[in-house]
């Protein structure tokens, strides 16, 4: 089943919008992590996570230390 040009529209939208959802998820937790909670740079995290999900995806998968405690912010 070939996609109208108007679905092909709505999917390539609906993409934008959850790639800059995911984005904006991924870069705010990066910022309020602390630097001993992500392996790596943050620098290099930040622009893996604007650059597209996939970069996302591995910054929530491997970035991301386990088992470290975060500050409560209070």
């Amino acid at each position: 089943m070939a996609l109208t040009k108007d679905q092909k529209t709505r999917l390539v939208v609906v993409a934008v919008a959850v790639q800059a959802v995911v984005a904006a998820l991924t870069i705010r937790d990066i910022n309020n992590r602390p630097d001993e909670a992500i392996r790596g740079p943050k620098r290099l995290w930040r622009l893996l996570g604007s650059i597209n999900t996939t970069g996302s995806a591995a910054y929530w998968i491997l970035g991301r230390k386990r088992g470290v405690e975060l500050s409560s912010g209070s």
